[in-house]
């Protein structure tokens, strides 16, 4: 007989184990405050955090940056490895970026490069938003800073931070591999315009647990190239829900396959489980081995949607806001295997489950099971609507599924 796998939860367990005990055996510590660094919420310590970083980077062995309480303003600064060692960003503070609407750069704090990074300390990184949301509504194509950005990072954790009010995006990985994310909390209002709380792109063994997450975009949205990534105890609110996509808009974007979202809640979220495929242009990329499974909806106006007619609209409207209509081009994103297993909760509208799929390449294996989404409007009960979609609905069915 083989060795049996270590279940996620356990293995996930260890590697913050091995991480809490990195932080504290034989670490070098470079406190910010001793290379000139001020907590005064006002002065830019940008130059302090690169010093600071890249004396430590330099180093063998294992080094810890400390942030320790106060509040620090900062430009934006990027983070480079490869380091020596392991590289430790110990957060005890307020980082703060500074409040200029429009500073137009696409990344605030950026980490690339690093193999073996851990980011924690129960800090917050807050993005003063608020400064430049106006700007963004009336300028939607207008670039903003992400909060945090991981670019080419490997073996690592992200654990028990806060992120507040982004500009833009609040997290977002790109080819990165083996991460966890762990005990994040995002935080802005669910009007604020394209604050997605976590992006992953072409990123690979990516775990999400554990966080609470409520933006004015996407919770969480997984993007080209997302593969093998782990969603699981997330609380989403307000927001957009968890959304696969959009993807197929772009030449040379990759498959998504091998996702599993489970144990999550979404409440008065706009959307709950969502996968969205680009229109007018549209590439052949696929999206299979997606598993949705234990999932609580609270008040969702719609709770399991297939999108393939997705198209960028104003903030607040979406394409499936609008009657159905014949686009003037099809999707080309394959849509396949893909399960919804034990979804339960109230959803806001009387369409609760919706495929809209492409008629050149319809949704093929869908797979419901137990599903109990009650709503309870004037309209009457709770409905199904498909268009090019094929699969199977076994257990309950509630509503009653058009499959």
């Amino acid at each position: 007989m083989g060795c049996k796998p270590i279940p996620l939860a356990i293995s996930m367990l260890l590697l913050l184990i091995v991480s809490t005990f990195q932080v504290h055996a034989k670490t070098k510590d470079f406190i910010l405050t001793k290379y000139g660094a001020r907590a005064d919420g006002k002065t830019d310590n940008s130059k302090v955090f690169l010093k600071v970083w890249n004396e430590a980077c330099k180093r063998k062995g294992r080094n810890a940056i400390i942030i320790p309480p106060g509040v620090y303003m900062t430009n934006p600064v990027c983070f480079k490895g490869p380091c020596g060692g392991e590289m430790i960003f110990n957060n005890k503070g307020v980082v703060k970026a500074p409040s200029n609407p429009q500073l137009q750069v696409r990344e605030w704090i950026a980490f690339k490069n690093i193999d073996r990074l851990t980011v924690f300390g129960d800090g917050t990184f807050d993005g003063q938003g608020h400064t430049a949301w106006p700007y963004k509504k009336k300028n939607k194509g207008l670039t903003l800073p992400i909060i945090l950005m991981f670019n080419s990072i490997s073996n690592s954790v992200i654990h028990h931070i806060k992120l507040i009010d982004s500009k833009s995006v609040h997290m977002k990985f790109f080819s990165c591999s083996n991460i966890h994310v762990d005990h994040v909390t995002v935080s802005a209002p669910g009007d604020s315009p394209n604050t997605d709380g976590i992006i992953v792109s072409r990123s690979h063994h990516i775990d999400i647990s554990n966080s609470n997450i409520g933006s004015g975009d996407d919770c969480i949205a997984l993007l080209s190239g997302s593969k093998n990534v782990n969603i699981s105890h997330v609380n989403c609110g307000p927001g957009h829900g968890i959304s696969v996509g959009s993807m197929g808009g772009r030449e040379g974007e990759k498959d998504i396959r091998g996702l599993l979202i489970q144990n999550c809640t979404f409440t008065n979220t706009t959307n709950g489980v969502r996968i969205k495929t680009k229109v007018n242009p549209s590439f052949p990329i696929t999206a299979s081995n997606i598993v949705f499974r234990d999932i609580i909806m609270s008040d969702v106006s719609n709770p399991i949607i297939i999108d393939q007619q997705y198209v960028n609209m104003m903030p607040g409207v979406h394409s499936l806001s609008i009657p159905y209509r014949k686009p003037e081009a099809e999707s080309q994103v394959q849509v396949a295997d893909i399960k919804y297993i034990n979804i339960r909760g109230s959803s806001k509208k009387q369409v609760a489950v919706k495929f809209l799929c492409s008629k050149i390449k319809p949704c093929k294996k869908l797979n419901l099971k137990n599903i109990n989404l009650k709503y309870d409007g004037q309209k009457g009960p709770a409905k199904s609507e498909c268009v090019n979609a094929n699969g199977v609905a076994l257990g309950k069915q509630n509503p009653p599924s058009c499959l």
